[in-house]
């Protein structure tokens, strides 16, 4: 037998042993495992960003028992079980991939996205930005919109357009805070985010990672300072800001 089956028959049968006997398990519902599963999924983030391949897969490990979760639960009040959960996807991966499964030719990865979003206005969306969720934080949530808004062909055509789009944004950001007009300039911020976002996208680089790696450079680096400066004894604020840039200059170092 397909040890792939093997494996997930084995899950399957822990999570009813779960939902059976333990007082926590049979206590969750659909609604108190949401916050879980966003904080297992950010795990994963982290394991990816981290480039640690035996976290990612603990990780995976983690969201897949909550899928299976979810779908133990709903089969209690025979709304959905887990067999229509991969049924369903079985079918719309089929469904958006007709270049495979059916006679729909494509020369390149843009042509298949094209189609997968027109599919998806087939399957009674009014909007190709639908797709993308309300509850994403603001930087993920600009990717998706400019990627599917991308697939339609709504998109610059060179990436030095989209440069001399940054420079429009960011001379309009200046004329509002030199005007000291707070709501404009909040709009302009914005509106000069967005357009980094969309540059990134013309680079192939990936912002929200680009971001992250930033963050963490930056931890790893204040804290190599805190440590040297409490090896002398010393706290942050007995030092002033050029006394402090030494220390970031050799932490720049390591």
């Amino acid at each position: 037998m397909d040890t792939r089956l093997v494996a997930f028959e084995r899950l399957l049968n822990i999570m009813d042993d779960l939902r059976l006997k333990c007082p926590w398990d049979k206590k969750q519902t659909i609604d108190s495992l949401r916050y879980l599963t966003l904080e297992e999924v950010y795990e994963l983030s982290d394991a990816i960003v981290d480039g640690d391949m035996q976290e990612i897969k603990k990780e995976l490990g983690d969201i897949m028992l909550h899928l299976v979760f979810y779908s133990k639960i709903a089969s209690e009040t025979n709304t959905f079980d887990i067999t229509d959960v991969l049924n369903g996807i079985c079918e719309k991966l089929i469904y958006r991939h007709p270049h495979i499964y059916g006679d729909v030719e494509v020369a390149n990865e843009a042509e298949v996205k094209a189609n997968w979003e027109k599919l998806k206005l087939k399957e009674g969306k009014t909007s190709v930005l639908e797709g993308v969720p309300k509850s994403l934080p603001a930087m993920l949530k600009s990717i998706r919109i400019q990627e599917k808004a991308r697939g339609v062909g709504f998109d610059w055509n060179d990436r030095q357009q989209v440069w001399n789009k940054l420079q429009e944004e960011l001379m309009e950001l200046k004329t509002e805070v030199d005007k000291g007009d707070v709501k404009k300039t909040n709009e302009e911020f914005g509106d000069l985010i967005f357009s980094i976002i969309n540059y990134a996208r013309f680079l192939n680089v990936n912002p929200e990672d680009a971001l992250e790696k930033t963050n963490k450079k930056f931890i790893r680096r204040f804290q190599y300072m805190e440590k040297q400066i409490k090896s002398k004894g010393q706290e942050f604020s007995d030092l002033t800001l050029k006394e402090m840039d030494v220390y970031w200059n050799m932490a720049k170092s390591i």
